[in-house]
């Protein structure tokens, strides 16, 4: 992944396969993204917002996508599951 840490940024993932700009930044409680997948119709992005909330014993994380083209839904929704949340949490528990 390559982010800029600045409100106006880009990032971009998997080699350019998911990029696009950072749109709000507050550390440590929130990141709000225009978002989008190469092969979306070209300039159409989603919005992807990432809340954190510190809880008892960790982080929770948050994330509400909206903008999504319906027929890329399923995908992306798989994507989130396969690619981030399971290796995510297989890390985390690993510590």
């Amino acid at each position: 992944a390559v982010i800029d840490q600045e409100v106006g940024g880009k990032f971009s993932v998997y080699n350019g396969d998911i990029e696009g700009t950072i749109l709000e930044l507050i550390p440590n409680k929130k990141i709000v993204q225009y978002w989008r997948s190469n092969d979306w119709p070209k300039g159409y992005y989603s919005r992807a917002t990432f809340e954190l909330t510190k809880i008892k014993n960790g982080t929770e994380l948050k994330l509400t996508q909206i903008g999504v083209p319906s027929e890329f839904f399923d995908d992306i929704k798989k994507g989130w599951a396969e690619y981030y949340w399971r290796p995510m949490k297989l890390m985390l528990e690993k510590k």
